[in-house]
Order: structure tokens, then C-alpha cells, then sequence
């Protein structure tokens, strides 16, 4: 766990407490780039939905509820530097072992539909995502991070402003009252504490959307060799990955023993 003026940056979450199907809320990590809300209310909270639309929103979590069809869907959260600590040679930033991850179950309304009903213009790209988050320099001006994700994957049926998990509300660790879950893609896209959706006619380019952040090179390269900044390419699905949560890692066992773990990809997840 770390921690910084009393509010979580990061919590990793052990292998063999992740053999749940459906990952409970005080088990699911932790990744937050700026320092959390110390106050939040479900009951007053609002988000502004603008930019390319025809009709801008502001939305409480009640109008929600009312307007559009609430889901629950079970959705995999993985960090895109989830697996860091094993690179070699090291690579900068968050060393995740292989705790990263989380599938819970998230319920909310469709990013899709709120998009529609604002009514998307031609010519819009991406989206961008504001939080009530801080920067940790505590500079009321600086964001500490504003993701997105192409249109087109925003007005896929499986992205949700999320307001529940696992059937209750949100703890404030984990964004809330009011979230995006994006499954399958960096989990930085999946907005915590959710305040404001742009719709933009370029590629979003808020904190940690540019240079290196959140970006890999567009082909192969060896371990530790230089790439230019212009040819990274933003993550987008993640790719193929397993994590065996039974035995837990250590145990000594003999004989015929059960094996179990879960294997997830992009949106997909196998236990």
C-alpha cells in the first residue's frame, strides 16, 4: 500500500485472494494518479456530459437511474502496468507484481446511451474523462490525469458509468459515486470520480494521454532499446493474460492437488 497524506496511490492485491470469480470490493486493487476527494456525496454529485454533442447533459446519479436502462455487468479492471516489476531491463513506474487486476461486478447505466442521448456530431474522434481528483501537488490548476478512448469504442454496449459494486455502492477508493468502467483496456481509462465527458474532434491529449504515457511501441524491439516518442502507439485491448490463485504461491503440496486461476483478454475473462 502506498499512500500519500493519508489517501491510497496504490494498493496490490495478492494471487491467492484473487481466486473469487466475481473479485470482492475490499480485495480489488488500488491505482489512483492523484489524491482522492475527501468529501463526496452520491446524492448531489453531477456529470456534465459536452463538447461535439447536441444537447449538452448534467446528470445526477438519480437522473440516470430514471433516464436509462441500468445494467450489472461482471467486467475485468487491469492496469497497463500490471506485470511491471518483471521486466527486464526494469522499466520506471508502479512495480505490480501480478495483483493489478480485478474482475467485480459493476452496475451503472451505458456509456452508449448517455452519448446518445446527448446526440454525437459527425467528426467526433474520442472522448475525455475528468475526475474530482487532485494533482499530488496539491496545485488546484493542474489535472493529475484526463483519459479517453476512440468513439467507437466508447458506443460499445460493455463501457459503463458505474455507480454500484457488487451490489453496493461504491467505496471511495475505487471512484466513488460515479466511475467509468471500460473493461479490457488500461485501467486508467475507467475515470474515477467522474465529473465531466468531453466529446472531442481530436485525438484526446490530457495528462497522461501523450509521449510515452499509456503507449507502447508500434513494432518489436529489444528489451531496453530506444524508441522515439512518435512511434508509441496508445494502448488499447489488452492482451492474453493467466494468473493461478490456487495453490496460493509457496505451498508445498503433494499429490493430486487442484489447480485454479483465471486467463482473461481485452473484455474476456475464463476462470
Amino acid at each position: 500500500l502506498e499512500v500519500l497524506n493519508d489517501r491510497p496511490l496504490t494498493a496490490e492485491t495478492p494471487a491467492h485472494l484473487l481466486d473469487d470469480p466475481i473479485t470482492p470490493t475490499t480485495r480489488h486493487f488500488i491505482r489512483n494518479n492523484g489524491l482522492e476527494p475527501l468529501e463526496v456525496d452520491a446524492q448531489t454529485w453531477t456529470l456534465t456530459v459536452d463538447g461535439m454533442v447536441d444537447s449538452p447533459l448534467e446528470l445526477t446519479i438519480a437522473d440516470m437511474r430514471d433516464r436509462f436502462e441500468v445494467h450489472t455487468m461482471a467486467l475485468v479492471i487491469e492496469c497497463g502496468g500490471n506485470g511491471r516489476a518483471f521486466f527486464d531491463p526494469p522499466a520506471s513506474g508502479n512495480q505490480w507484481t501480478v495483483g493489478a487486476v480485478g474482475c467485480s461486478e459493476w452496475t451503472g447505466v451505458r456509456l452508449k446511451d448517455v452519448l446518445e442521448a446527448a446526440g454525437v456530431q459527425d467528426g467526433v474522434v474520442y472522448t475525455a474523462h475528468y475526475g474530482a481528483d487532485t494533482h499530488l501537488s496539491g496545485d488546484p490548476d493542474k489535472l493529475p490525469i484526463s483519459r479517453g478512448v476512440p468513439i467507437a469504442k466508447a458506443l460499445t454496449d460493455d463501457v459503463l458509468i458505474a455507480f454500484e459494486q457488487n451490489g453496493e455502492p461504491m467505496h471511495i477508493h475505487n471512484g466513488a459515486p460515479l466511475r467509468l468502467v471500460v473493461p479490457g483496456w488500461p485501467g486508467s481509462c475507467s475515470q474515477k470520480w467522474l465529473t465531466r465527458i468531453e466529446l472531442r474532434d481530436i485525438v484526446h491529449d490530457g495528462p497522461k494521454m501523450t509521449g510515452q504515457s499509456y503507449r507502447v511501441p508500434a513494432y518489436p524491439v529489444a528489451a531496453g532499446q530506444e524508441v522515439p516518442d512518435e512511434d508509441f502507439v496508445i494502448i488499447e485491448r489488452m492482451p492474453v493474460k493467466s494468473l493461478i490463485t490456487f495453490p496460493a504461491d509457496g505451498a508445498e503440496v503433494s499429490g493430486a492437488t487442484e489447480v485454479r486461476g483465471h486467463a482473461w483478454s481485452g473484455d474476456r475473462t475464463i476462470s
